[in-house]
C-alpha cells in the first residue's frame, strides 16, 4: 500500500516535480564534477609540478650555490649510495653535477659535468636541437647551451675543444639546449668526463633529484635522505614545493567553497518547489488524516517521495559528472581526469540530503486539520 501511494505521489504531480529534479540532477552534476577533480587535482598538479624541474637539491654543509658550482665538493659515491638505499619509486630523475670554468676558443665557459641521459627526465621543459646521447653510446659528446653555440658559431655535429689548466679533451656536439635560463651558457658533458679534465676523480658539486608526489611526501623523503647523508644539506627547493602546496590549498578550498554553495542554492530551489507543492496537497493530507492515517505515516511517505527523487536526480548527476570533470581535465591539464567511482554513493547521499532539506514544507503538512480543510470546500 505505502508503495503504490508513493508511486501515485510521483506521477500525480509530474510538471512540480520535474522542476526539482531538475535542479537536483544539475546540483548532483556540478558537486560529483568538483569531487572527482578534488580526488585526482593533487595528482594531476604534482605532475604539473614536476615539469618546473628538480624539486630536491643536495650540496655541501654551508654551500652557496649561486648558478656554478659551490667552493665545497663532496663524494659522488656516498651521495648516490645514500639515494640507492633508499629505493623510493617516486624517484623520477637524480643527477650529480660537478662546475668548472674551462676554455673553448680562447673563451672562457662554465662546463657542467652529470649523467646526460638524466637529462631530459630532470628537465622536461627544455628544447633540444639535435638528440640525447648516453654514456654507453658516445662517452665524448656533449650538449651546448643556445648562447654558447651562438657564440662560439657551433651546430649539432660540431668539434668542440675543451681545456682545464693544460689538459684538453675533444668533445662532439651532439645537442643544443634551449633552457630559458642559465643552463644556455653551459656546457653539459658526462660526469666522469668533467672529473678527468678537472682532475676531481668521484667528486661533485651538488646533486639534483625530481621526486613525485605531495608536498608531504617530498618533505619526508627529503628527511630521509638528509639522515642518510648527515654531512650534507639536503632540502627541497622552497619555490616549488611552496608554490605548489599554496596552489593545492587554494583550489581545494574553491571546490569546497563551490559544492557548499550549489548545495544551498539547489536546496532552496527545492524549497520553493516543495512549498508550491504543500499547498496543493492540503486536501489530500486532510483525506488521509480523516481516515485515520498517522501524521508520522503521511510525512514519511512525503519524505520517502523527497528521498527518491534525491537518489534518482544524484544518481543520473553523478553519471553526467563524471563526464563534465573529464571534460574540465582535458580542457585545464590537457588529460581526463580519473574517474573514482567512490563519488556516486557520496553525491547521491549528498543531494538526497540536500533534497530532504528542502522539503521543510512537506513537514508541515502534518499540522493540517481536516475539519479546517473540509469547512473550506
Amino acid at each position: 500500500m505505502f508503495g503504490r501511494l508513493l508511486w501515485k505521489l510521483l506521477r500525480g504531480s509530474g510538471g512540480r516535480l520535474a522542476v526539482a529534479i531538475l535542479a537536483l540532477v544539475s546540483c548532483a552534476m556540478v558537486v560529483s564534477a568538483l569531487l572527482n577533480l578534488e580526488f585526482d587535482i593533487e595528482r594531476k598538479l604534482t605532475q604539473e609540478f614536476r615539469m618546473l624541474g628538480a624539486n630536491i637539491l643536495i650540496s655541501p654543509s654551508n654551500a652557496q650555490i649561486t648558478g656554478s658550482s659551490p667552493a665545497e665538493l663532496m663524494s659522488e659515491r656516498e651521495v648516490w649510495a645514500a639515494i640507492q638505499n633508499l629505493k623510493d619509486p617516486n624517484v623520477v630523475a637524480a643527477a650529480p653535477f660537478l662546475y668548472v670554468v674551462e676554455s673553448a676558443q680562447n673563451r672562457q665557459v662554465v662546463v657542467a659535468g652529470t649523467t646526460l641521459e638524466e637529462l631530459p627526465k630532470l628537465e622536461p621543459t627544455w628544447r633540444m636541437e639535435g638528440e640525447w646521447k648516453s654514456s654507453q653510446d658516445q662517452p665524448t659528446v656533449c650538449l651546448v647551451g643556445r648562447n654558447v653555440a651562438q657564440q662560439l658559431q657551433l651546430t649539432v655535429g660540431s668539434p668542440l675543444l675543451l681545456t682545464y689548466l693544460g689538459k684538453s679533451a675533444q668533445f662532439k656536439v651532439v645537442g643544443i639546449i634551449d633552457a630559458g635560463g642559465a643552463e644556455d651558457n653551459q656546457v653539459f658533458v658526462e660526469l666522469p668526463e668533467a672529473q678527468d679534465l678537472a682532475r676531481l676523480p668521484g667528486q661533485i658539486s651538488f646533486a639534483q633529484l625530481s621526486v613525485s608526489g605531495t608536498t608531504k611526501s617530498l618533505s619526508r623523503y627529503a628527511a630521509r635522505l638528509a639522515s642518510a647523508l648527515p654531512a650534507c644539506d639536503v632540502k627541497p627547493i622552497r619555490q616549488i614545493t611552496e608554490a605548489e602546496g599554496d596552489l593545492l590549498s587554494r583550489i581545494r578550498l574553491l571546490i569546497v567553497s563551490m559544492v557548499v554553495l550549489i548545495s544551498v542554492l539547489t536546496a532552496l530551489c527545492v524549497l520553493g518547489t516543495m512549498a508550491a507543492l504543500a499547498m496543493e496537497r492540503r486536501q489530500d493530507v486532510g483525506l488521509m488524516k480523516a481516515l485515520g492515517g498517522s501524521i508520522g505515516r503521511i510525512v514519511t511517505l512525503f519524505m520517502a517521495e523527497v528521498g527518491v527523487l534525491g537518489a534518482v536526480g544524484g544518481f543520473v548527476g553523478a553519471i553526467l559528472g563524471v563526464e563534465l570533470s573529464r571534460w574540465m581535465g582535458r580542457r585545464v591539464f590537457g588529460q581526463a581526469i580519473s574517474s573514482r567511482w567512490e563519488i556516486f554513493p557520496l553525491t547521491i547521499v549528498l543531494v538526497v540530503a540536500v533534497a530532504l532539506a528542502g522539503a521543510l514544507p512537506l513537514r508541515l503538512l502534518g499540522k493540517v486539520k481536516p475539519a479546517v480543510i473540509f469547512r473550506e470546500q
